[in-house]
């Protein structure tokens, strides 16, 4: 239970992450911090669908076009994207098409990075604490 706590945790800090730094490199990729409650929420929202949508979408692309499947997670990441900014709680604006698309590939990369290094980098801290008691 604690490990589902702490992966959870961590893919939720690297949602944030990657929107944070497609908020930085692109400007039509906009993060409303004035509504800062609402890019947390956004945040959370994200991390659900693209937790859902991820295995349900390459369920589908397997069964009726095999050949998408490498894109499967840049896709789902566009599909929570979308649902993410048509919220009608702000904290998330996408205006243009390169920030609809290079903002897809952006946070999906570093979402996916960040789901693997995160948990190394906290258990390696964790792991070293033990080793010096």
């Amino acid at each position: 239970m604690i490990t589902l706590l702490f992966r959870s945790l961590m893919y939720v800090v690297s949602a944030g992450l990657g929107l944070i730094v497609a908020d930085l490199l692109l400007e039509g990729f906009q993060i409303q911090w004035d509504k800062w409650w609402g890019f947390v929420v956004c945040i959370l929202i994200f991390a659900l669908l693209q937790s859902i949508l991820a295995p349900w979408v390459s369920r589908i692309a397997d069964r009726y076009a095999p050949v998408l499947m490498g894109g499967i997670g840049i896709f789902s990441t566009l599909i929570a994207l979308v649902v993410v900014v048509l919220l009608p709680i702000g904290g998330l604006r996408i205006v243009d098409l390169t920030g609809w698309l290079l903002g897809s590939v952006i946070v999906w990369l570093i979402t996916a990075l960040g789901s693997v290094l995160l948990p190394l980098i906290f258990l390696k801290k964790r792991t070293e604490k033990r080793r010096a008691r």
